[in-house]
């Protein structure tokens, strides 16, 4: 943790820095994991993009179902990656002002966006069985 003026004028992002005081380094730490599990969550979704689109061409036969379902989770790691860097720094806005932590805006779009593509699985594994 960083006392010294200089110091903190040297990280980044500097205008978060500058900003308030710093906070206990558990809930810095805490919000930089919460961060990383969001980044793991957005690599997960990617690699199931990329293993659907597998099977799609080891099929022989390109689904446009499976192709969708394959954009959608690329698009849902993309989504969680680009704004898991803003959730970090909104959430430590707040514990240097010490202000509440922000609603979490993502969790119910991946949450729901998740859902419905596993019924969409789902619907593609009855269907055409895979």
């Amino acid at each position: 943790m960083a006392t010294d003026p200089e110091d903190r004028d040297s990280r980044w992002p500097r205008r978060l820095y500058r900003d308030g005081s710093d906070p206990d380094p558990r809930f810095t730490l805490a919000n930089e994991r919460t961060f990383l599990a969001w980044i793991r969550t957005a690599l997960a979704l990617m690699a199931g993009g990329v293993g659907i689109e597998a099977l799609n061409a080891a099929t022989g036969q390109a689904s446009p179902l499976r192709t969708a379902l394959a954009v959608l989770l690329l698009l849902g790691g993309v989504l969680c990656s680009a704004t898991a860097f803003a959730r970090w720094m909104a959430t430590e806005r707040a514990l240097r002002r010490g202000r509440p932590l922000p609603a979490p805006r993502l969790a119910p779009v991946i949450g729901y966006g998740l859902g419905a593509i596993g019924i969409a699985a789902c619907v593609l594994l009855f269907v055409s069985g895979f």
